[in-house]
């Protein structure tokens, strides 16, 4: 059927019942990725199938990882910086057009993770049927990248399964299960792996009819006047997660598909437009690289096996009960400890729901609350390979405590601290074992921030450092190695932004307009609304050990209302009141003039001391320094990162601004030193 061609990427396959397994097995990696090369070799293979169609078609991945991840990012990369999007995502469509156009049935067996143009593929086809593994995750999250899906996805998801939940899936860029995709329309039958192959062979053989509701959802929200409703109303809610200064795919994808007009043809032509002119924006490139700092992020674990099969969690408050819950969610066996039943018991109650939440089935919830334990006495120590300590920030008692733990664990067993801020060489000077102390930094909400630092110090063992990082990815979060130093790197950027903003508040400008400020450069939550999150007693804890280091003073008010018991969201008042979880913020009149520096004043200081972060090798590299502080604050990743915005910015125009803001505010604004490595000239004395 195929004479002459010898495909690298695909093996077709003819059964005896006339129906053709094509398999996607891209050479030389370990996943499938939709490349030039990939789609070349499917175009001419598609070409010789609409010549002499088979019995029916079945598209399935030869690869155990799962069916396609998407289009080769790093190639979209490159063509970008090139300026031949257009051309790319034009050939991409046509090729997939073909798919569509087949004279013969046609059928993705979706096994593992369909992402991107992966899922594009899986639409070209007539029908859809996936594995029920749990690996199975199906979605265009092509928005995370700065774009929309380019290869038709953006006209046929919406055409297959109505407008509203397509565009949802497409502009949060969620994932859905093999199940859910089948409750949404988006696969006909779902089966079991096993199965997978002679369920779509079957399926391709005799077709199946989509139900009648299903198919007037999909016409009726997609015609005329449903769009030019439906649209204001989906900008609306976007608009209140995402500002279109900052994030324009979002908005481009509901304003092209609200003009939708024409045959398949004219509305591919209209995405592909769009696609080529969201790709040429600074937002697009700068996520694109926070995609490649993640990937790199994964990549600092190595392959080395971290040994790890059971950990011990000491300190069952908030952070300790969430890390534990976290690494039991993982499939870790999981003891947590404090000084007495009582205090753990309230803690696995209050981590339940989240069992609940990410397990869904009885067993599976059942199986993993099995998982965490309470042992208040620690008599499994000598069987744990890793003991993380979650108690207050104090260095005596932590020093304390250690000297009781680490007689109790086995030679090759890790302890490891969650300090936030107390140097890790100071915590190491006690210890036996120094080689096996390391720092596992998480950040609150545990079950949301992907960042984990591994805090280095003088003594520690390399196969140690290694070890731990392999832990982080096993627990599915990114880790950063960073030094030892007061602070580390998230906290130590951190509190000099955090401290502006409560002086600032102390001085009388309100919450409300210092938290706006900061959501208009970018950041996901305003200063002072996050101050009350991790409250004013963890801030003010944090806070005096790092300001004499950081040439900083505490700003006045912070103590008396420690002293009136409002620490922030978990006394119900902080700088904010807070009813049900929420703040509640006062109403600021509409004549309030805002201080025309207030946004540089509370980002500044932060990106100043992440230039004196690289400087003193907190961490390896500026790349490594953006990832870290936007995977552990959240700082706009639509801007790269801070010190891609030195770039992007300019430093000289940065330097200048410090500069202002040091004459009108104080010495805390001078430059920190570093500024050298990225400006043509320091016109103000680098002080401390």
């Amino acid at each position: 059927m195929f004479p002459g061609l010898k495909p690298l990427h695909w093996r077709p396959e003819m059964r005896e019942d006339g129906i053709l397994l094509l398999w996607f097995d891209r050479a030389e990696s370990s996943v499938n990725t939709m490349s030039g090369a990939v789609l070349t070799e499917l175009d001419s293979l598609l070409e010789r199938i609409a010549i002499e169609p088979p019995r029916a078609l079945v598209i399935a991945s030869a690869k155990t990882a799962g069916f396609i991840v998407g289009a080769d990012i790093r190639e979209f990369e490159s063509i970008s910086r090139q300026g031949r999007v257009l051309d790319a995502i034009e050939r991409g469509q046509r090729v997939l057009d073909r798919l569509a156009r087949l004279p013969c049935r046609t059928v993705a067996a979706i096994h593992g993770h369909c992402m991107g143009g992966g899922t594009e593929l899986a639409l070209a086809c007539r029908y859809r049927v996936a594995s029920s593994d749990p690996r199975t995750r199906i979605g265009l999250p092509e928005i995370k990248l700065g774009i929309i899906p380019g290869w038709g996805g953006s006209v046929r998801l919406p055409r297959l399964i109505g407008a509203p939940q397509a565009l949802e899936l497409m502009l949060t860029g969620r994932t859905l299960s093999a199940s859910a995709a089948r409750v949404a329309g988006l696969v006909d039958a779902v089966t079991e792996p096993d199965a997978l192959i002679e369920r779509a062979a079957a399926m391709a053989s005799k077709g199946t009819k989509r139900p009648l509701g299903q198919r007037l959802r999909a016409w009726s929200t997609n015609t005329w006047p449903a769009r030019q409703i439906i649209a204001p109303m989906v900008a609306a809610q976007t608009a209140r997660k995402a500002r279109k200064a900052h994030y324009p795919a979002p908005f481009a994808l509901i304003d092209t598909w609200r003009r939708a007009g024409g045959d398949t043809r004219a509305l591919l032509k209209a995405e592909a437009r769009t696609v080529t002119r969201l790709a040429a924006t600074s937002t697009a490139a700068n996520l694109v690289r926070v995609y490649f700092l993640m990937e790199a992020m994964k990549g600092l674990a190595g392959k080395a096996d971290h040994g790890i099969n059971r950990v011990h969690v000491v300190g069952a408050g908030v952070m300790g009960a969430d890390i534990a819950a976290t690494v039991a969610l993982a499939g870790f066996d999981v003891g947590l400890q404090d000084r007495d039943f009582g205090i753990v018991e309230q803690a696995l109650a209050r981590v339940g729901p989240q069992f609940d939440k990410r397990l869904k089935t009885p067993d599976r919830i059942a199986a993993g609350k099995a998982r965490l334990t309470a042992d208040v006495e620690g008599a499994r120590l000598p069987e744990t390979q890793l003991v993380i300590e979650a108690i207050f920030e104090n260095l005596d008692a932590k020093r304390a405590l250690y000297a009781r733990t680490e007689p109790s664990l086995p030679g090759d067993a890790i302890l490891a601290s969650n300090t936030s801020s107390i140097p890790m060489d100071q915590l190491a000077a006690s210890l036996t074992r120094p080689g096996q102390f390391i720092g596992l930094h998480f950040f609150n909400p545990v079950a949301q921030m992907p960042l984990v630092e591994i805090v280095r110090h003088a003594r520690v063992d390399h196969e140690v450092e290694c070890r731990a990082a392999g832990f982080v990815r096993a627990i599915d979060k990114l880790p950063l190695p960073v030094a030892g130093t007061p602070g580390f790197l998230v906290n130590r950027i951190l509190m000099p932004y955090l401290l502006e903003a409560i002086r600032a508040h102390a001085e009388g400008i309100p919450g409300p307009i210092i938290d706006k400020a900061a959501k208009n450069f970018g950041m996901p939550m305003g200063p002072i609304e996050l101050a009350d999150v991790v409250g004013l007693d963890v801030a003010a804890s944090v806070g005096k050990i790092l300001a004499p280091f950081l040439g900083l003073e505490l700003p006045e008010g912070i103590d008396a209302r420690l002293a009136a018991g409002k620490r922030g969201k978990k006394d119900g008042e902080g700088l904010y009141e807070w009813r049900d979880g929420r703040a509640v913020k006062p109403k600021v009149p509409a004549s309030y003039a805002v201080p025309a520096d207030l946004e540089d004043r509370l980002m500044l200081p932060l990106i100043n001391e992440a230039v004196a972060c690289l400087e003193d090798g907190v961490v390896d590299s500026e790349d490594l320094l953006d990832a870290g502080v936007i995977f552990g604050t959240g700082f706009a990743p639509f801007l790269g990162g801070p010190l891609r915005y030195v770039h992007d910015t300019g430093a000289d125009n940065v330097l200048a601004r410090l500069a202002a803001l040091q004459a009108r505010h104080g010495q805390r604004f001078a430059p920190r030193p570093g500024w050298e490595r990225f400006a043509s000239k320091v016109d103000t004395p680098i002080t401390n």
